[in-house]
């Protein structure tokens, strides 16, 4: 079957890169993706390391005349966010993504496109199949579930990766080389659930659908005003008081590292409030899409009746959801003094999932300022001890810190004078990169994350520039030639 992309430069890039559409690479579903990555070193003779953790290390001997230089590691993960469209059926777990060229820009039809960060990986595979290019040693390091926590990243055993250099390649915006990033946490919150049975009669159930949402990147975009489906649910439930309602289910969001795109729940009312609750919904929709026409101009609101559901929530479990999904923080929450425009700490409630026992709420914290990162999870805490629920956190990163002085950052800056006429821009970004757990495990490393545009990453419209792919991929090819 012919390659999609097969037409598409740099070939070597996009040949690998539509071989990863293929596989199943969800976070914590990485052992495919890891598989071929071991096979590839095997196929092109090159010494490996595969972790129990599923990450991969390849390393290929420096060229003719770069035996003295600085080992180059050049790093990226291999999982992706798996989010599609509500209505699509797909499954991350057998399906390929389905891929398609629109002009410029590689996308899917419906799905994320994985090429946060596996734009990364085709890079580098592309770089250890080449025999033409001229580099120093190189180390490629491809880890596991970044997206959910970076364990791949903090289950790296130091003494398989050594290195002088590292050169993420987990950017998105082309012309920019990020020199800092912030840290982070997941924070779960737990409530305890409380039933209780209706026994009266003339009651009926209702599910309320907040969707048509945007979402995105909860590092990234967090400062696009976008609206959260679980923070609209909170205003919602709170619109609905006084029609005598009973909850008995909730869930938001997909992923805690994505701005929640769709929230649920199951309302059970008596009949004759069935039109208020209604004209409620109606209200409340109208309300929203005007306070965020600009950013989610497509905000709805759905009700729809469904099977009479009898066990529901106690009134004060309810209301204690209620009140946590209104106070738990989203959003920017500080902005850098330094670098204008720059959030410096954000919180994202990015699911809302229910158990038997319990609603769990998972918010990605982050902040480039560790005392502020503590600071937002105290407000949660404040929030859990007021309302019964308890907290736990989860897979906390640290910040990576900005470097007065660095070789590769001005190597980099050189080679890019010398290929466009113009300034790379030195950069910080809010969003997390592993960079911070690698400069704790690696010690005193030269580090530089860079990348290709890419837009919409964490939502179905995720896409990739291919001309600024090719770009990006010639400018890491000239760095490299230029380190020694």
């Amino acid at each position: 079957m012919a390659e999609i992309l097969g037409n598409l430069k740099p070939q070597a890039v996009f040949h690998y890169f539509e071989e990863m559409t293929k596989i199943p690479r969800e976070s914590g579903n990485e052992a495919a993706i890891s598989e071929y990555l071991v096979n590839f070193a095997k196929a092109h003779q090159l010494d490996y390391v595969q972790e129990p953790c599923k990450n991969v290390i390849i390393n290929k001997p420096a060229t003719k005349g770069y035996e003295t230089a600085p080992r180059v590691i050049l790093q990226g993960h291999m999982d992706m966010v798996c989010v599609k469209e509500d209505d699509l059926d797909f499954n991350f777990e057998t399906d390929a993504l389905p891929i398609y060229v629109d002009g410029d820009w590689l996308r899917t039809k419906g799905t994320t496109l994985g090429a946060d960060n596996g734009i990364a990986v085709a890079m580098s595979l592309a770089i250890l199949a080449d025999e033409t290019l001229e580099h120093p040693a190189l180390t490629v390091l491809v880890t596991t579930e970044e997206e959910t926590g970076m364990d791949g990243v903090m289950a790296l055993d130091p003494a398989n990766v050594s290195g002088d250099i590292l050169i993420n390649i987990d950017s998105e915006e082309e012309g920019f080389a990020l020199a800092s990033c912030a840290g982070g946490v997941r924070n779960s919150l737990k409530l305890p659930i409380e039933w209780t049975i209706l026994k009266e009669a003339g009651f009926v159930t209702y599910e309320v659908v907040i969707s048509g949402l945007k979402g995105g990147h909860s590092g990234s975009e967090i400062d696009k005003g976008r609206a959260n489906a679980n923070k609209l649910m909170g205003r919602l439930l709170n619109e609905l008081h006084g029609l005598d309602g009973h909850l008995s289910q909730v869930f938001g969001g997909e992923k805690m590292n994505a701005i929640s795109k769709r929230a649920l729940a199951t309302v059970t009312l008596p009949s004759n409030n069935v039109e208020t609750l209604k004209e409620k919904v109606q209200a409340f929709e109208d309300m929203v899409r005007a306070e965020f026409a600009v950013t989610d101009p497509e905000i709805t609101v759905t009700v729809t009746e469904k099977e009479l559901v009898t066990k529901v929530f106690t009134e004060k479990t309810a209301t204690n959801l209620e009140y946590i999904l209104k106070l738990i923080p989203y959003g920017p929450q500080t902005m850098s003094a330094n670098i204008k425009g720059l959030v410096e700490s954000s919180t994202n409630p990015g699911v809302v999932e229910m158990f038997d026992h319990e609603i769990e709420i998972n918010s990605a914290i982050r902040s480039s300022v560790s005392t502020l990162k503590a600071e937002m999870n105290q407000r949660i805490q404040a929030i859990a001890d007021l309302t019964g629920a308890t907290v736990e956190l989860i897979a906390d990163y640290p910040e990576w810190q900005f470097a007065p002085e660095s070789k590769v950052r001005e190597v980099m800056k050189e080679v890019y004078q010398q290929m466009y006429g113009k300034e790379l821009q030195i950069s910080a970004i809010h969003a997390g990169l592993e960079c911070g757990f690698l400069s704790q495990k690696l010690g005193n490393i030269d580090m530089i994350s860079i990348g290709p545009d890419i837009t919409g990453a964490h939502t179905p419209k995720e896409s990739l520039s291919i001309s600024s792919t090719e770009r990006v991929y010639q400018f890491l090819c000239e760095v490299l030639k230029a380190i020694k």
